[in-house]
C-alpha cells in the first residue's frame, strides 16, 4: 500500500545547493517524487504548518530561521516512505544523526539559535495528510 509524505528541503539545504542531493537520495531509496516546487513560504503558511509549537521558546527563532530564504517542497510517495524517509533524513540533531543519512552526512550544528537540519519529513499519516494539503 503505497502512501505519501511531506519532504521539506530548508533554507539551509536551498542556500547550500542541496536540492539535487537530497531528491536523489529519496529516489536512490526507491521513492517517487510526485510532485515538488521551490517557494518562499508566507509566514500564515509557516504558522499553520508549525502550529503546534506555538508559544514555545523555540517557535520564533524557527520560524525566522524558515523564513530566511526559499523552501522546496515536495510529495514524495512510495510503500512506507513516511518512516522510511524519517530514517534516510537521520536524527533531528545532525551531529548524533548516523553517517549514511542525510543529516549525518550533510549536516552539522552551526550554533544557530535553532537547528539547521536540512529537511523535514511528516511524521504520521496524519502529519502527512495535514502538511500535504498546506503545502500542495
Amino acid at each position: 500500500m503505497s502512501e505519501a509524505t511531506l519532504v521539506l528541503i530548508k533554507p539551509d539545504g536551498v542556500r547550500r545547493n542541496l536540492i539535487g542531493e537530497i531528491i536523489s537520495r529519496c529516489e536512490a531509496k526507491g521513492y517517487t517524487v510526485a510532485a515538488l516546487k521551490k517557494i518562499s513560504p508566507s509566514r500564515d503558511l509557516l504558522a499553520k504548518h508549525y502550529a503546534e509549537h506555538e508559544g514555545k521558546s523555540f517557535y520564533e527563532p524557527l520560524m525566522e530561521f524558515m523564513l530566511s530564504g526559499d523552501i522546496v517542497a515536495i510529495r514524495l510517495e512510495g510503500n512506507r516512505v513516511i518512516e522510511g524517509f524519517r530514517v534516510i533524513a537521520g536524527a533531528t540533531d545532525p551531529t548524533v544523526a548516523a553517517p549514511g543519512t542525510i543529516r549525518g552526512d550533510l549536516s552539522r550544528d552551526w550554533g544557530t539559535k535553532v537547528v539547521q537540519n536540512l529537511v523535514h519529513g511528516s511524521d504520521s499519516l496524519e502529519s502527512a495528510e495535514r502538511e500535504l494539503a498546506l503545502w500542495f
